[in-house]
């Protein structure tokens, strides 16, 4: 038995598609960061931590989970989840993206230890944070792409855990707002048509 195609239907699968695809859009972040319930997500190798942004200055209390708004101070936060990073000498590092590498930047594009060393712009010497918080506090003089980079060393096995996040300070990602736009316009364009179509039939009815 065939279903019977309705305008109920119709939008219904409009707007479900039109959710998905902008859930998947929040959901999606850059490298080691992305967005989880609301949360901004870090996972430093197996492990996950909390990440948060600041740019006390210029935004007050707001918070940023990938990319910083404006050059000038931020305050970048990460709070444990895990408890075993808290036994673990944890470092953090921000080195500048002389590769334009973009949002996919894995540790092996970032090249030798030598390369990251000369392409860094600040590095928190590794310690242990016993109280599973890392507060480090920034000052970007220029606006650009960049990218995180936080190890994590288990002192017991030697074992590494990395996170790798790019992000970019001032600069504005338009693209990113590309799909959305486009989504909304589709389901737009299929509400009209809908309307259309039930305005024609009406009048056909009336005819």
């Amino acid at each position: 038995m065939r279903r019977k195609i309705t305008t109920k239907y119709i939008l219904t699968r409009s707007v479900l598609f039109v959710g998905m695809i902008l859930l998947g859009q929040i959901a999606w972040g850059h490298g080691g960061v992305s967005m989880e319930d609301d949360m901004c997500m870090l996972r430093v190798g197996t492990y996950e931590a909390h990440f948060t942004g600041y740019q006390p200055e210029s935004r007050a209390t707001q918070e940023f989970c990938e990319d910083i708004p404006v050059v000038g101070k931020a305050i970048f936060v990460i709070d444990f989840i895990h408890d075993e990073l808290r036994g673990m000498n944890v470092d953090f590092r921000i080195i500048r993206d002389v590769k334009a590498i973009g949002v996919k930047a894995t540790l092996a594009d970032l090249g030798t230890k030598e390369d990251i060393i000369a392409n860094t712009m600040y590095y928190q010497e590794p310690q242990k944070f016993p109280r599973g918080t890392m507060t480090n506090t920034l000052d970007f003089k220029q606006e650009g792409k960049y990218i995180g980079l936080v190890t994590a060393v288990n002192p017991e096995t030697g074992r590494e855990f990395v996170s790798v996040f790019p992000f970019s300070v001032g600069v504005v990602n338009y693209a990113k707002y590309v799909v959305s736009i486009v989504l909304i316009l589709v389901l737009t364009l299929v509400f009209f048509g809908i309307f259309l179509y039930r305005w024609k039939h009406q009048h056909k009815e009336v005819d």
